[in-house]
């Protein structure tokens, strides 16, 4: 059986979720083997600490296989609920909302353009075009084309509260109903956007749609960036909604506006809505996604574009973790919507830090006494060897670890390339997700300025040393270790370190290769 909107079997989620909890059991089983060969304090703290981690990294696995698992029912539950809809007969006015700050101007007036063609009666629906842009001759071109296309045009000369205040700005200047967003970058492929979501509404608790975002097929490396959302947006998102806590991902989304109300607008951090998204769940509001695309956006062409995003992203949720704990009790709801939010705060943290303590923690076990045997066929039998095969399942949660990115890939995208890209960039990003979550915590400037000219390749070169110098310096170190591995007879791992080292490279070889 293939299901409607996502088109993979439900064996499909089953062997989903057993890699996920085999990489899982996989972990546990290499921290008892060094508990069961720990003879010293250091080895008993190293068996510990690995311990930790796998148990943390065991919590996220399990967690994504059970968002894996609830996924696949998405579209009964939705098909239900769109069986129960009556045809849309009264109106309700509507605000299309953009917001920019200094964007390219001639993508900014095709998206526009585009969205005005939306499907809907011209009397109930209007445009806005918030610009918190400082460039003088970007204002007044925008200005321009706004009043040429009945587009309502609002400038603020303050970037206070980022998007979020730009949002909140308009809505005291505006009284519409309904709010669709947009980012600026995305052409509309389905004029019916409004036509389509609206009906949904008729629930009087329903705060806020999100339909699936994506962007336009590029390169390789956009189209791997874009795996990123397609794992959230097709797994995701879809049990998050089972459990009413979607998440409202921005843009290409329609909100109620008394849920505004309720929540007074888009609390002001630099992802506006996610905190919205909770803020609106503890105001008892409900929420739906619609595995649906009604637009796509720019796709991501340069690496210090993703670097930007994901600098933004890691920011945003590490200051959610806190505002969620805070909060938390005023969320009367089952557990399994506060691990929803959890997951969903930590997981970046969870994807770089603990991908990092991986690495540092191994560099401790390879040069430990740990004693590290080579087994027959027929001792692996034997239960006296018990420990030594807990060695080897251990070996196989590394194995597991790099690959099981790459067979999801394989399975639901049908790409191994993507899968081996992906992998790559999860290791390129943790230190730089690692240092959104520190300035997050310590409350420093939320943005990042990674920004390359176009220039001679010598310059390139020195600009992709200059600023990965966290990361190469971290990657040479752990070769110096490997080296030392291997000349004193550790020949395994000298290579396990080794092949760390490589994977933290990717950083400086994605910045030079893609800009």
């Amino acid at each position: 059986m293939k299901d409607k909107f996502f088109g993979d079997g439900f064996s499909m989620r089953v062997i989903t979720v057993f890699l996920f909890i085999l990489l899982s059991a996989a972990g546990l089983a290499f921290s008892f083997y060094l508990f069961s060969v720990a003879n010293t304090a250091y080895i008993w703290a190293i068996a510990l600490g690995f311990f930790l981690l796998s148990l943390l990294s065991g919590f996220f696995n399990v967690s994504a296989s059970i968002l894996y698992y609830r996924s696949y029912f998405y579209g009964i539950y939705l098909e239900k609920i769109k069986n129960g809809l009556k045809p849309l007969t009264d109106f309700p006015t509507v605000a299309v909302v953009v917001a920019v700050y200094n964007e390219d101007i001639s993508r900014v007036k095709s998206t526009l353009l585009g969205l005005k063609k939306m499907n809907y009666p011209k009397g109930k629906i209007k445009f806005y075009l918030l610009d918190d842009s400082t460039k003088k001759s970007t204002i007044n071109k925008l200005s321009e084309f706004s009043y040429e296309n009945g587009i309502e045009y609002i400038h603020r000369s303050t970037r206070k509260g980022f998007k979020a205040g730009a949002l909140n700005n308009m809505l005291s200047k505006s009284d519409e109903e309904f709010i669709a967003i947009f980012d600026y970058d995305e052409t509309l492929t389905n004029p019916n956007f409004i036509m389509e979501t609206l009906p949904y509404f008729q629930d009087p608790k329903l705060a806020y749609i999100q339909t699936e975002k994506t962007h336009r097929k590029g390169s390789l490396f956009s189209d791997s960036v874009k795996m990123f959302d397609a794992f959230f947006f097709k797994f995701i998102e879809p049990a998050r909604a089972l459990n009413n806590t979607a998440i409202f991902a921005g843009s290409c989304g329609i909100i109620r506006r008394k849920a505004l109300e309720a929540t007074k607008g888009f609390p002001e951090y630099i992802i506006e809505d996610t905190f919205f998204s909770f803020e609106s769940d503890r105001m008892h509001y409900k929420s739906l996604y619609i595995p649906k695309i009604y637009a796509f956006g720019k796709p991501i062409k340069k690496f210090t574009e993703l670097i930007k995003q994901q600098w933004r992203y890691n920011y945003g949720d590490t200051q959610f973790i806190s505002y969620f704990f805070k909060r938390r009790k005023s969320l009367r709801r089952s557990p399994l919507s506060h691990m929803d939010y959890i997951v969903h705060g930590f997981g970046l943290n969870y994807i770089s830090v603990v991908l990092i303590l991986f690495t540092v923690i191994s560099v401790f076990i390879v040069f430990s006494s740990v004693p590290f045997v080579n087994l027959t066929l027929h001792q692996i039998l034997q239960a006296k060897y018990l420990s030594t095969d807990l060695e080897i399942f251990g070996t196989m949660s590394l194995i597991l670890s790099f690959f099981i990115p790459v067979v999801l890939t394989k399975i639901y995208f049908h790409s191994v390339k993507k899968g081996f890209m992906l992998f790559g960039l999860n290791f390129a990003l943790a230190f730089v997700r690692m240092k959104a979550a520190i300035a997050a915590i310590f409350r420093m400037n939320p943005t990042v300025h990674w920004n390359r000219q176009r220039s001679s390749m010598k310059k390139n070169i020195m600009f992709s040393i200059m600023n990965t110098k966290l990361e190469l310096t971290f990657a040479g170190a752990i070769f110096i270790l490997s080296y030392f591995a291997i000349i004193t007879a550790h020949l395994t791992g000298g290579i396990w370190l080794m092949w760390y080292g490589i994977m933290y490279l990717f950083t400086t070889i994605f910045l030079y290769k893609y800009g």
